[in-house]
């Protein structure tokens, strides 16, 4: 393992005794329940599983503040067309199958029949053609609408087949429709408003999904109950209780003392005490995730390739993977994940830690350092702010990341916010200079929303980039359908974006779960896909 310089180690030091205090002071005694609190686990043949949320979540994946606390809720609310396979593949879930016209712009989904909404109405294509006439209309304010930008209609054809109308072709449509993109009842839905619909939204909502809404307890719990008329039969769980607990360590700690039964491991140094602890489980696995530094490319700082190749070259990455993930990564040479195999380029200009060649390249564009060591050009020193969300260990990678940038010259100030903070007073407005943040995807090679030029606005395109030929590559790669010919314009694309680091690629988390030993059914996929497969998980004797 390569180590930080000496200053670092010690503060990556403090910051591990610290969460060792923590997870120390919060020990293995089961604490106090709240008011409102639901009983211990309900003693019954399958079983109550409780895991973790870390705020007050949405009860609708549509809705634009529906965030990473409402994701494992509403994937077991709520099916969608699809989902993610075993392979990741796009597999059927609401559709039993689907096919597409010969020149792409016109997608089938086949229905299944007999399925029934959480209270008790029939499941049809008027349901599936209302939410996405409720994504597609752009007064509704639908987080979701970004993913569908080319679907012109969606027409029930008869009460199982719906038809998609694209105004572009978009081979990864399946994969879309699996991603976070639940369908909702239209009998509940018509003439409500998305964003002001709080009695779905907050108090009963309703889909089709495995697990159906018991009890909302804000700032406590949520309680789902296992829906007895599921399409794929019954349940193995009697329900899931989430537990709103947004502390890493405390949910370490509850897991440990068996006051939870799942916890995604966000602190990965806490993955080592419970490693030591025969009755838990714990794995990891390749996430579709990126992580990375996003440069504001409108700011004339940032506009030349070279600075952005040196500001890599100055990140030792693999040291940030070992010291603050505790080896959980991979350095990311690119947007497309090692998860997806079959698409997965790592045969890319890459960026080994060079703080010397980053010099360099600062040098070539015109950047040379002055009486106080501070990059300069034309009277202008190389000062910009680094801004990152309080969520995980993103505090620490900036602050990592501010001290190599100072090594090579750079002039850095950390900005810390709230994560919502963040997102409406800087992300949607564009206010910043570089941003730290991570992508999950959905399981195919389409980054379209993450890189395209029609969403350096307002979307999901944060550096602002904006290159014909990527854009391009971008479109090629949505209207191609065969599996062969989109590797190629895929390999292609991820070697034009090494080259041009719109993002400052960091790495690919790996997502560490752990679990009690007696749970068992969760499949090898990330954590929000496999919830999708949670009515099979169950507790052995």
């Amino acid at each position: 393992m390569r180590p930080f310089p000496p200053a670092w180690r010690r503060a990556v030091a403090v910051f591990c005794a610290l969460a060792a205090v923590a997870l120390a002071a919060a020990g293995c005694a089961r604490p106090p329940a709240a008011p409102g609190a639901p009983a211990e686990k309900p003693a019954s043949a399958g079983g109550f599983l409780r895991m973790p949320i870390v705020a007050d979540p949405t009860f609708n994946p549509h809705h634009p503040k529906a965030y990473v606390e409402s994701v494992f809720c509403n994937r077991a609310l709520y099916n969608c067309l699809t989902r993610p396979g075993l392979d990741l593949v796009p597999s059927a879930d609401l559709a039993e199958s689907w096919e597409t016209s010969p020149d792409g712009l016109t997608w089938t989904f086949k229905l299944r029949q007999g399925v029934k909404w959480h209270d008790g109405q029939p499941f049809s294509a008027d349901d599936v053609k209302f939410t996405f006439d409720l994504i597609l209309n752009p007064d509704s304010g639908s987080g979701t609408a970004k993913n569908f930008t080319v679907v012109k209609s969606v027409e029930a054809v008869d009460p199982y087949t719906v038809r998609f109308t694209l105004s572009q072709p978009f081979a990864s449509l399946p994969a879309f429709l699996g991603y976070n993109c639940g369908i909702l009842p239209k009998h509940l839905w018509e003439g409500k408003d998305l964003l002001t619909n709080d009695e779905f939204n907050k108090k009963h909502p309703v889909g089709t999904g495995p697990f159906k809404f018991q009890e909302f307890v804000s700032g406590d719990h949520v309680t789902l109950v296992a829906n007895p008329d599921y399409f794929r039969g019954k349940p193995k769980l009697d329900g899931i209780i989430f537990k709103i607990l947004p502390d890493a360590n405390a949910q370490t700690a509850q897991l440990l003392s068996g006051d939870l039964d799942l916890i995604l491991v966000e602190q990965p140094q806490n993955a080592r005490v419970l490693k030591d602890n025969p009755s838990v489980v714990v794995d990891s696995v390749d996430q579709v995730n990126f992580v990375y530094f996003a440069a504001n490319l409108t700011r004339p700082l940032f506009g030349d390739k070279r600075v952005r190749q040196a500001m890599s070259h100055a990140i030792d990455k693999q040291a940030v993977i070992d010291n603050i993930l505790a080896g959980y990564g991979k350095i990311s040479t690119g947007p497309i994940s090692p998860a997806m195999k079959a698409y997965y380029n790592p045969n890319v200009r890459q960026y080994p830690y060079e703080p010397a060649r980053a010099k360099a390249l600062l040098a070539e564009a015109g950047w040379t350092p002055g009486a106080d060591g501070i990059l300069a050009q034309g009277g202008k020193k190389f000062s910009f702010v680094l801004t990152a969300p309080r969520v995980q260990a993103f505090e620490q990678i900036c602050t990592l990341g501010q001290q190599y940038w100072k090594a090579v010259g750079m002039d850095v100030t950390l900005e810390a916010m709230e994560f919502n903070q963040c997102t409406s007073q800087r992300v949607i407005p564009r206010n910043y200079d570089v941003l730290s943040a991570w992508w999950i995807t959905p399981s195919d090679p389409d980054v379209f929303p993450y890189f395209h030029s029609s969403g350096a606005t307002k979307g999901m395109n944060l550096p602002l980039y904006q290159n014909p030929e990527a854009d391009r590559l971008l479109e090629q790669g949505r209207a191609t359908a065969d599996p062969a010919a989109r590797r190629q314009v895929y390999d292609r694309f991820q070697a034009l974006v090494a080259e041009e680091l719109p993002y400052v690629f960091l790495y690919h988390p790996l997502e560490i779960r752990a679990w009690s030993a007696k749970l068992q059914g969760i499949p090898g996929l990330g954590l929000r896909d496999a919830m999708q497969y949670s009515d099979e998980w169950y507790f052995k004797p």
